[in-house]
């Protein structure tokens, strides 16, 4: 892109949009309601990177984009690129078909060593320094939870006939990782799901060093059991998928195809049900993980609770919404103390 077209600063987006037909929103989380609400009215097609709202008031005005997207026949797509892999569908497929009878229980993990760390720049101010490490910050990106787990938690949704979760209890804190590398992030989450039926969903994230290190999603079953990731089910209906001869693609390379498919085509591909299904989860986990009370699905859908100043009020200029004290620690969230609902 010639120097013409490349905008910087907060409202940059706006001329962006004007000069396009389609956006592509991979930004700091808290903006991504704020992108794709923008570019809907323009007239844009939008596909915005997960997390896809990072507080109940940036997911209702997610809501209200997706339902304008319908109604204006725009595609609206989401980062969740598992989706659009064949080896997820048809693994999906067979276990909703009953291939390890009915799902009882399942456990997503997402355990690695630390996300995006980062070392100071001194010539930074430290409103500056946040903007630039915008995924250690949570009033940016809405901490680990939302920016890791979510795609596990859309993967489980699937599973479960894409219906959402009732309520969670979680807990989570800060124990082992450096602190000038975590800024206000938690460094390991737990969270219990209840769905409809009685299925419980246990999933946990975890981004500290020197410990074991596992992604995985494990669904048991009364006839068996899955490992989704790996697309092999081991039980009574024993299977395991191989992708057919020829070249494999990517299920990001995938999730693009289906995207301008629907554009070209005038079919419009409008993802905003799972987007929100699984951001809302990743929202309510993260709360009941911040204050230690369990949460109900409506209780966040309805909440007010933000993380910061609304995207739409953020300027380069402004005072950060959370400091390090003198040793250069910042403040999170205390479990059984921090009241936020």
């Amino acid at each position: 892109m010639d120097d013409a077209h490349c905008f910087t600063g907060l409202d940059g987006y706006r001329r962006l949009i004007e000069c396009v037909d389609v956006v592509l929103i991979a930004v700091a989380s808290k903006f991504h309601p704020l992108y794709t609400k923008a570019a809907v009215e323009a007239g844009r097609h939008v596909l915005c990177e997960k997390p896809h709202a990072i507080d109940p008031p940036g997911l209702r005005d997610l809501i209200a984009a997706c339902e304008l997207a319908r109604q204006k026949n725009l595609s609206l797509a989401s980062g969740f690129q598992s989706r659009h892999d064949p080896g997820y569908q048809e693994t999906v497929k067979r276990l909703r078909d009953g291939a390890i009878g009915e799902i009882v229980a399942i456990e997503e993990k997402l355990l690695r060593g630390p996300y995006a760390p980062y070392r100071r720049d001194p010539a930074h101010s430290e409103i500056q320094h946040q903007f630039a490490h915008w995924a250690s910050f949570a009033w940016l990106s809405g901490d680990d939870l939302l920016q890791g787990l979510v795609h596990n938690l859309d993967r489980a949704n699937w599973l479960l006939g894409d219906k959402p979760p009732l309520k969670c209890h979680g807990l989570g804190g800060r124990a082992s990782a450096p602190a000038d590398f975590r800024g206000t992030l938690f460094d390991h989450h737990t969270v219990v799901y209840e769905y409809p039926g009685g299925v419980r969903l246990r999933a946990f994230c975890r981004t500290a060093p020197g410990c074991h290190n596992e992604t995985s999603t494990t669904v048991l079953g009364t006839k068996g059991r899955c490992d989704l990731l790996r697309w092999r089910i081991e039980g009574e209906a024993k299977w395991h998928y191989r992708h057919p001869d020829g070249p494999r693609l990517s299920p990001y390379d995938l999730e693009h195809q289906a995207f301008f498919k629907a554009i070209r085509s005038g079919q419009p591909l409008n993802e905003g049900d799972i987007m929100l299904r699984a951001t809302l989860a990743a929202i309510m986990g993260q709360l009941s993980c911040y204050t230690g009370s369990e949460v109900a699905w409506e209780q966040a859908l309805k909440s007010d609770f933000a993380l910061g100043p609304r995207a739409e009020d953020c300027r380069l200029d402004m005072e950060p919404p959370v400091k390090p004290d003198p040793a250069g620690i910042y403040p999170v969230p205390i479990p059984g103390v921090s009241r936020l609902l």
